[in-house]
């Protein structure tokens, strides 16, 4: 039999209204609070979504660049040029190739550029790992101040360091066969005007000097001098250039020197217009084209696509389509039909490599008039090249798009927070109201009790 008149018992009422106040929160949550859910979860595909298109209209926007009268941060397409060269003693680099004019260089090298070298006497391991103690060796580095060096109580190992240590040379200890060892001095860099001069106690002691007993006076040791410092000699187009180095820059074009020209052999680099890569821009400015178109139509014709608002998104390839499709040229007269671009069954673009490389080759001013044009009468490249820029400013399409899905998400977060907070409030107010319930019915069972045993009392007397 159940406790009480009511059937609870104390803290019975409480537990029960507490689980059956949840039970009406969650229900109701489902209906007020999920839809909120399910769509701003619905935005958060959108959004992924409309970065992929973002995404291809900015790839196409690089392929079309090409094609722009006023191209920036590049070349036009139809101005494009390679260079090519003739002889081994020679490569190039340019950091802009496209500035360079067209043309041959001749180049013919008749000395290399070199560092000076020294080596010392050979010596034995354990010579090499004991003590100099030879006095002062003095190095000079082109025009510069001697440096001083004292061999008291260095290695071979320590001396070379120190003079590495310095500006101007470099030295290392090399083995130079199964127990023999030098002590190698270079000239930090190439050239005449870097060479070494190499005097002191210690230097008759390594081997770098030798004494002339004939003159009565220490001169190099020519033995041990075994690399000379040069400049590099050579004739660019004629003109003579007599360098520490074996790179120069000529007009723009870095060259650089490998080898000495023999039996009045030179080597060239030439210049030249490059129609070649025109065909392979085109082809990918058409490419990054039709991703975009299939992109938009898969959402556009897709009745699951998570895109709101499909006729802006459709807008974008009618306003590519209404430029594309048009006809420029100084008379009006030309279109990408005219040049072997074809509209294939699934609205994409082909391309007819005969067609247009014939164009290319017969017409070239004609191609550059469709897709350049000129500042007065523009062409496709430029005019779709301005209003793709145009998307994606402020109050273009793809910006306008992007503003409006961030303003219905933010809106969403908001009223979805007003309505948690709404019906927490519902629910705290409900579980207060119980509470009271429960604290009457809990004072009405105290008195039923009461009541109940005086009635057994009295019953019980008589």
């Amino acid at each position: 039999m159940a406790d009480g008149i009511l059937g609870l018992g104390m803290g019975q009422a409480a537990s029960l209204n507490s689980d059956l106040i949840e039970k009406l929160k969650t229900a109701e949550k489902k209906s007020v609070i999920d839809p909120y859910d399910k769509n701003i979860e619905k935005i958060t595909g959108e959004k992924e979504t409309f970065k992929n298109i973002q995404t291809k209209v900015s790839e196409l926007l690089a392929a079309v660049k090409p094609f722009d009268l006023f191209v920036s941060g590049g070349v036009s397409a139809f101005e494009q040029k390679s260079a090519t060269t003739s002889g081994d003693s020679v490569t190039f680099d340019a950091v802009d190739l496209q500035a360079l004019k067209k043309g041959i260089t001749t180049v013919n090298v008749s000395q290399l550029a070199q560092k000076d070298v020294y080596q010392s006497n050979a010596v034995n391991a354990t010579t090499k790992d004991a003590v100099i103690n030879a006095g002062t060796l003095s190095i000079q580095a082109g025009s510069s101040v001697a440096e001083e060096f004292d061999t008291t109580n260095k290695t071979y190992k320590q001396l070379a360091d120190e003079i590495t240590a310095k500006t101007g040379m470099n030295a290392s200890v090399e083995q130079v066969g199964t127990n023999s060892f030098r002590l190698v001095i270079k000239s930090e860099e190439s050239g005449i005007d870097n060479k070494l001069t190499i005097t002191g106690d210690a230097s008759l002691a390594l081997g770098y000097t030798t004494t002339d007993e004939a003159m009565g006076e220490t001169i190099t040791n020519s033995t041990n001098h075994i690399l000379e410092a040069k400049n590099m000699m050579a004739k660019v187009d004629g003109v003579e250039y007599n360098v520490s180095t074996n790179n120069i820059t000529v007009d723009g074009l870095k060259i650089t020197v490998n080898k000495v020209d023999s039996g009045g052999s030179s080597s060239s680099i030439n210049i030249v217009e490059d129609k070649t890569q025109l065909e392979t821009q085109m082809r990918n400015f058409m490419t990054k084209y039709n991703e975009l178109v299939a992109l938009v139509d898969s959402e556009v014709f897709n009745a699951d696509s998570k895109i709101a608002d499909k006729s802006s998104i459709r807008d974008i390839i009618s306003q590519i389509k209404s430029k594309l499709f048009g006809s420029y040229g100084s008379s009006g007269d030309k279109s990408v039909f005219n040049y072997g671009i074809e509209l294939a069954k699934d609205g994409g673009l082909s391309l007819d490599s005969v067609k247009f490389n014939k164009a290319v080759e017969e017409d070239m001013a004609g191609l550059k008039d469709l897709f350049l044009g000129s500042a007065e009468k523009k062409g496709l490249g430029t005019i779709l090249k301005e209003s793709l820029d145009e998307m994606t400013f402020t109050g273009g399409v793809l910006s306008t798009y992007e503003s409006n899905m961030q303003t219905r998400e933010k809106n969403l977060n908001s009223e979805k927070e007003k309505a948690e907070k709404a019906l927490n409030t519902k629910y705290e107010q409900l579980a207060l109201q119980f509470s009271a319930y429960g604290s009457l019915i809990n004072q009405m069972e105290a008195s039923f009790s009461g009541l109940k045993m005086l009635i057994q009392q009295s019953t019980a007397s008589n």
